[in-house]
């Protein structure tokens, strides 16, 4: 095409670069730029074509109209204003930026000292400017089309926040090991979306998969210096775009119909999409960081900046910078993003990551009613999707579990300890461990919450897995690069006789009874369970509880290794909480007499539990008796032993039939069962009166 003298006036409306009327529409906001352009270059991304000046600003957005221009275009942004860090302004038009809303970026992203605003070693630090023009090696956005085909979310399966079974899972690590999926998909979206890997969540009886993050990412300074990755993605630059790090297709445009494409395999199967997306802070860092992007078109709106001295970050997030979603512009990108994944990939619900800074007001504090909130609640597109809180930061008053309003999902890291230390007898009472099985009645009954707030897991990405955390009493962090000074220090877990593997039979009988009572209590708990990828497997990291830069067989689930009778035990539980509506009850259990379902606590004996027998000290061995309603009526009874040697329980009165045992152990004699060590089961009443 030839090329205009100059853009035509645009629409403020869509953010970004967009097709319509035979032309491009490019949008950006800046609120505080003297001037916005935006530069067109040849579709390698390397020699610059032309120069424009957006027309503008209109409440603080910048546009331009290039007609004739197609999808593909390859293009980049400079923004001219102020360049005073110690009022938080950071503008240099000699950095290319990366647009915010590219939907397909182009170039590969190495750490220059030109991307850098200010010159690397000036005696003036951040505060000294940088002239040179890094427009060669920056990333750039391509122009991107509307993806073909029917409405990804057609298909969606639309689970009952009840039923849900989430499995946390990282796209390469699930099939980079699988031998029934091809070679060449192995470790990619199209691999997650072969029927070898969907058999298996079917198997397991999961119906949502929360992948780890998926956005388009950078690795930090210090990992690139290490020759290391971020493997796991908490490092976002584009919001709306896969990261072609975990594709098989090479072009950006392929890359997003593959992603596309995976979700509506997986929505064929009856499996909902769930993103881990971090909208907290981005690989700009602190003060010292790179300019890709917000901090050249508006770095004093785009994050949050120390009051009394705004030539610093808030570091909020342990990450260097914090986003300021207090700011409308940059609540409205996170929320553009959101309903992208939505209405262009089908997806079905977020898990926030670093959550409490979506809700932190201008002056630091974290606000349940923030207006993020409000805006996420209200949306008519996004009102519809599952939404998960981490519901802790690194900012002030930052554990905030419990304290997330609405619809939202949180997960609970109370019964993560809850249920180690009840199993691995390190003085957790059976009054705490019952709370968290009951879903934390003491931190979701309110405001009209319901116990599917809770979000259990007995372990997640970050941390030991399930195997290693029965394998090892300390972190084995080495191949980080840090020393072994990363990662959790002091993670609740018992190498139980020797640290790492061990052939001796006892210690391997201890750990094989102790993952299967971890599993069956994660499976029949109140509250949505999430079960880490891996765990049924027997998977383990070598004891490395942060390996967020291990691309290699440390995190790629050994396929090769995995235990069949734990992944069909597994398989089990999951089965039985979807055919026993108890164990997925949708409401709070009240006490016996009201009528409705309800739960009560017996003691080994059969006697009820008193209030002297919920404190820490004496057996750890008790029941827990779940009625659907008036007698007669479905009832359950779980019986914990945590303990060293085999309990006999006394069963209420009427005949029992046991569902599962997770010892394999356990004996079932007239009125009573003897629950062996490290044993839970599952009964289930065939009739008589409770």
């Amino acid at each position: 095409m030839r090329l205009p003298d100059q853009l035509q006036p645009g629409r403020v409306a869509p953010l970004g670069s967009a097709l319509r009327d035979d032309g491009v529409n490019f949008a950006v906001f800046s609120e505080h730029a003297t001037a916005v352009e935006v530069c067109l270059f040849d579709a390698e991304g390397q020699r610059e074509l032309r120069r424009y000046p957006l027309h503008g600003p209109e409440d603080g957005i910048w546009h331009g109209f290039l007609p004739g221009a197609q999808a593909g275009l390859v293009y980049g942004l400079r923004a001219h204003g102020p360049y005073e860090p110690e009022r938080g302004h950071r503008f240099n038009p000699h950095k290319l930026l990366l647009d915010p809303q590219a939907r397909e970026i182009v170039g590969r992203f190495g750490w220059r000292a030109e991307h850098h605003g200010y010159v690397l070693g000036d005696p003036e630090g951040p505060r000294s400017f940088d002239a040179r023009d890094n427009a060669l090696h920056a990333l750039k956005a391509r122009v991107a089309a509307a993806m073909p085909g029917p409405d990804p979310r057609a298909n969606a399966p639309h689970h009952a926040t009840a039923d849900l079974v989430i499995y946390e899972v990282h796209v390469k690590g699930f099939t980079r090991q699988l031998p029934a999926v091809p070679e060449a998909l192995r470790g990619t979206y199209a691999g997650l979306a072969h029927p070898a890997a969907i058999a298996h969540l079917k198997r397991l009886g999961v119906n949502a998969v929360e992948l780890l993050p998926i956005h388009y990412a950078i690795d930090e300074p210090h990992l690139a210096d290490k020759g290391l990755p971020n493997y796991w993605g908490y490092n976002s630059l584009g919001f709306f775009c896969p990261d072609p790090r975990w594709a098989h297709a090479k072009d950006p445009s392929d890359i997003r119909a593959e992603f596309r494409a995976m979700v509506q395999a997986l929505h064929a199967a009856g499996i909902e999409v769930l993103l881990d997306v971090v909208y907290n802070h981005t690989p700009e860092g602190n003060e010292f960081g790179p300019t890709l992007h917000f901090r050249g078109l508006d770095n004093r709106a785009y994050y949050h900046l120390q009051a009394d001295d705004p030539s610093r970050n808030e570091n909020w997030t342990g990450c260097g910078n914090t986003l300021n979603c207090a700011h409308p512009r940059a609540a409205q990108l996170v929320l553009d993003s959101l309903r992208c994944w939505v209405q262009e990939y089908g997806v079905d619900g977020f898990r926030f990551d670093l959550a409490p800074v979506l809700g932190r007001t201008k002056q630091g504090g974290y606000d349940p009613q923030a207006a993020f909130f409000t805006a996420l609640r209200q949306d008519p597109v996004l009102g519809a999707v599952h939404l998960i809180a981490e519901p802790w930061d690194a900012g002030p008053n930052g554990y905030q579990v419990g304290h997330f309003p609405g619809r939202f999902l949180e997960w609970n890291d109370k019964y993560r300890d809850a249920a180690r230390g009840y199993w691995l007898n390190t003085g957790v009472s059976r009054g705490e461990f019952a709370r968290r099985f009951a879903a934390s009645s003491d931190v979701f009954h309110h405001g009209g919450r319901r116990p599917t707030a809770s979000v259990n897991f007995v372990s997640c990405h970050d941390g030991f897995t399930l195997r290693d955390l029965l394998s090892y009493s300390r972190k084995h962090n080495h191949a980080n690069g840090e020393d072994n000074r990363d990662g959790r220090d002091n993670e609740l877990c018992a190498n139980l006789g020797a640290e790492g593997p061990s052939d001796d039979p006892a210690i391997a009988e201890k750990r094989r009874r102790l993952q299967r009572a971890l599993l069956a209590t994660l499976a029949f708990s109140q509250g949505t369970p999430m079960l880490n990828a891996g765990d049924e497997l027997g998977n383990t990291q070598g004891g490395n509880n942060n390996a967020y830069c291990q691309d290699n067989p440390t995190t790629w689930l050994d396929w090769a290794s995995a235990d069949a009778s734990l992944i069909e035990f597994v398989g089990r539980c999951f089965a039985l909480r979807a055919e026993l509506p108890l164990l997925r009850h949708p409401l709070w259990f009240t006490g016996p007499g009201a009528g409705q379902a309800h739960v009560h606590w017996l003691r080994a004996d059969g006697g009820e539990m008193q209030a002297s027998d919920w404190q820490v000290g004496g057996e750890g061995a008790f029941a827990c008796a779940l009625h659907a309603g008036p007698m007669p009526c479905e009832r359950l009874l779980l019986c914990f032993n945590p303990e060293g040697e085999g309990r006999r329980f006394v069963l209420p009165g009427g005949a029992w039939e046991l569902l599962l045992d997770s010892s394999v152990c356990s004996c079932l004699s007239g009125g009573a069962i003897e629950v062996a060590a490290h044993g839970l089961v599952l009964l289930r009443g065939v009739d008589g009166p409770a």
